[in-house]
């Protein structure tokens, strides 16, 4: 199975090239939008839908698929699983896109609204009298940018940790850890090293590029910003990134960058039966809520916990990480109608929206499907929809230049984490500089 996301710098590189040839295309230049139907009217034709689920996850994205061709019989939906971001982005640079696409990245939604890439909903949720009020307010931030609502959101990813509790035990560690020095001290007696001193079990793998470990995603135990309020880098003007990244650096350097790169190269794929938590090899792991259907799928026996992100000020505790999937209409459309019709039905029926929900092991991103009976919830993933819920929890901005300011931070945390950071200060000052620059030259 693919991964929902970009992972390591090359990826990002590889996205940020395919989202800059879309954003080629300004708004000026690309096709106008079709004027939108009078209200009542039915819409009918074929569209084409592109998504990047695959094998389990797919399944039941067409069982849904089938329910809205059931009660939308003059629709026809042509499903295009295992469609990446990357191969999304090019197919409509050169204007074969599909007509609806779904993104697992948030990070897209400034480029697209910026750009046109994605079309404008705001007069089709207007004709329709869509309640947007019913999407909890961090989801539908992440949703539009600069006054146009280009996306709606289709399920939500809330961060925690999943610990071993069979090693905990082993090691008389009775809860999960709260903060940060908790964190590292767990990490430091659940792991285990080869008689050479290479790593047999990581407590808990600090490496950036490991998993879900990104900046994003540490930032939210520490509070740290990304952007100001006027849309500049805030890295190097916030302690709370010091904080987060000289606890990082000092469990690196416990280990070894060299024994965990080693370490890590010996791992399964993440979204596989070997992935590292469940295979026995790490203790306590960064994931998201999805890890629970896989476990139920792929280690049916692990006696697992799961607890919110550790933080640096115990206040917080509770919050984490959330992001989502976006869908939305290529500018290309030929079928915008049928295609708005298309995603109405995915993310405004409850029924549809707690069905994805419950086939994908998601969190729903309407306030009617989180309460809704019919939605599936035990303990642990009731912990998932109370993240997302946590005043506190964070995500990342959107921003008209994309992943840009991630993409520079990964590309500081690559030196950092290796050591070639002499002045962490220094460098995400000048971190900020180089944002700044890049945000500027986006426009």
């Amino acid at each position: 199975m693919k991964s929902r996301r970009i992972r390591g710098l090359t990826a990002v590189i590889s996205m940020a090239t395919a989202v800059l040839a879309v954003a080629a295309c300004s708004p000026s230049t690309a096709p106008k939008q079709k004027p939108i139907a009078s209200p009542g009217s039915t819409a009918s034709g074929t569209i084409t839908f592109w998504h990047f689920f695959t094998d389990r996850e797919a399944t039941a994205i067409q069982g849904v698929v089938n329910d809205f061709e059931a009660s939308h019989p003059n629709i026809k939906v042509q499903v295009k699983d295992g469609q990446d971001d990357d191969k999304m982005t090019q197919a409509i640079a050169g204007g074969g896109g599909p007509d609806v696409g779904l993104s697992y990245s948030t990070d897209i939604v400034g480029k697209f609204c910026k750009s046109g890439a994605w079309q404008d909903l705001s007069q089709y949720i207007s004709r329709d009298k869509i309640d947007m009020n019913n999407i909890p307010d961090p989801v539908r931030n992440y949703t539009s940018y600069a006054g146009k609502q280009c996306t709606m959101p289709f399920l939500n990813d809330a961060y925690g940790i999943y610990y071993n509790k069979d090693m905990f035990a082993a090691k008389g560690i009775t809860d999960a850890p709260k903060t940060l020095d908790e964190l590292t001290a767990a990490a430091k007696k659940l792991t285990v090293f080869n008689k050479d001193g290479s790593i047999k079990v990581a407590g808990f793998d600090p490496l950036f590029g490991f998993y879900e470990n990104s900046a994003a995603h540490f930032a939210a135990m520490s509070g740290a910003k990304w952007l100001t309020d006027d849309g500049k880098s805030a890295i190097g003007g916030d302690p709370n990134w010091q904080t987060v990244l000289n606890w990082q650096k000092s469990l690196v350097d416990w280990f070894g960058y060299d024994k965990l790169t080693k370490f890590n190269a010996s791992l399964g794929d993440e979204f596989s039966a070997q992935n590292a938590f469940q295979a026995g090899k790490v203790a306590i792991n960064l994931d998201g809520e999805w890890r629970i259907a896989f476990l139920a799928d792929q280690a049916k026996n692990m006696n697992y916990g799961v607890a919110p992100m550790p933080v640096t000020d115990q206040s917080r505790y509770g919050a984490g990480y959330i992001t989502g999937n976006v869908i939305g209409i290529s500018r290309g459309s030929k079928n915008p109608e049928a295609a708005w019709e298309f995603i109405k039905y995915l993310t405004t029926n409850t029924d549809a929206v707690v069905k994805l929900a419950n086939g994908i092991k998601n969190v729903p991103t309407t306030k009617a499907a989180l309460a809704s009976p019919n939605l599936t919830t035990d303990p642990n993933f009731k912990l998932f929809l109370d993240i997302s819920a946590n005043p506190n929890t964070v995500t990342t901005p959107p921003s008209g230049a994309g992943t840009t300011y991630q993409d520079d931070m990964q590309a500081f945390l690559d030196k950092w984490q290796t050591g070639k950071v002499s002045n962490l200060q220094s460098g995400l000052t000048g971190l900020d500089t180089q944002i700044n620059q890049a945000l500027a030259n986006a426009g």
